[in-house]
């Protein structure tokens, strides 16, 4: 990417299980946090996850094994997209359906390709190598991979959308220059044009990208702003609610061209939870697009705040 109402609420490494809650006497699922930091490690554990290459197609078929595993109608929404460069990029978005007979939905996702450069790394001479995307991607695909697993287990009230984009982190590299906007997010300005249904709505979407680094909070996204201000309020109310609002900060982030960006295109009011850091020089976590984005950098305790704010948000729909 490029520079930056539940209706109630009841470090690196393992970390216990959060709790069963309730909302409203709705029970909700307790999110397994060691889950979702393994979900992490199996996707690092491929390789480079980046179009055309034998690990980005092995990872494709293990997500979409992953959700069908757990009850879900798996479409697999491949194409040939060009990049900034001309490179022609098999792609392939994941889309996971709960319940797709219900017209009642909601959309999750977040991005499952790794990048191809590690522009920002201080050692110039690796700056044009792959990184591991641990956190920029692997991240968010690994919360939704443990919903998607309660989801099968504990229906919600309404139905589930999750969609896996490829191809967003394959935008032009730092030294391009020039506004390169629209050389991100690839697969789902393709989604965008192309629903994997006919008409296909929900009644709102919610995007995670690099929610797994130590210490790094999330802000209140321009373009969420924007578009689904009333949602940002949801999550961040769920959040305080749940005692997360330390790192869920009511407080205004940039503007951050993500895929969250064209899902708002397409008609669907979307947020986006990423983390931010106003402070850093790029506006992220500090191995953002260097070769140190990696696992002993994913701290499953952000994995696990994320996905009890995530649940709680979900179950307590009506």
């Amino acid at each position: 990417m490029a520079i930056v109402l539940c209706a109630g609420c009841g470090g690196a490494g393992m970390v216990e299980s959060s709790p069963a809650t309730t909302i409203q006497d709705v029970a909700i699922p307790a999110f397994n946090a060691d889950s979702a930091y393994a979900n992490v490690a199996r996707q690092v554990g491929f390789g480079f996850r980046i179009p055309g290459t034998d690990s980005h197609k092995a990872a494709a078929q293990w997500l979409a094994d992953e959700m069908t595993r757990y009850g879900a109608e798996v479409i697999r929404q491949q194409a040939d997209l060009t990049a900034y460069d001309g490179t022609q990029l098999p792609i392939c978005n994941i889309i996971a359906q709960f319940s797709p007979e219900k017209n009642n939905r909601i959309l999750l996702a977040a991005h499952w390709d790794s990048r191809p450069y590690a522009d920002y790394d201080p050692d110039e001479a690796y700056r044009n190598k792959p990184i591991d995307g641990a956190n920029d991607g692997a991240s968010g695909v690994g919360v939704l991979l443990e919903i998607a697993r309660l989801i099968g287990k504990q229906a919600p009230a309404l139905g589930v959308d999750i969609i896996l984009f490829d191809a967003e982190d394959y935008g032009a590299p730092e030294w391009v220059g020039g506004d390169t906007s629209s050389t991100w997010a690839l697969g789902s300005q393709y989604w965008a044009t192309h629903k994997h249904k006919p008409g296909y709505r929900a009644r709102y979407g919610i995007l995670l990208d690099m929610v797994g680094a130590s210490g790094v909070g999330f802000y209140r996204e321009y373009f969420s702003e924007r578009y689904a201000s009333h949602i940002v309020n949801k999550v961040w109310e769920c959040a305080a609610q749940l005692g997360y609002d330390g790192l869920f900060i009511n407080e205004e982030g940039g503007a951050i061209t993500d895929d969250h960006l064209y899902m708002n295109q397409a008609g669907i009011p979307t947020i986006d939870i990423i983390q931010h850091d106003p402070t850093s020089d790029t506006g992220f976590f500090p191995q953002w697009h260097t070769h140190e984005d990696d696992m002993a950098h994913i701290d499953a305790s952000m994995l696990d705040v994320v996905g009890q704010v995530l649940l709680a948000v979900i179950y307590g729909e009506k």
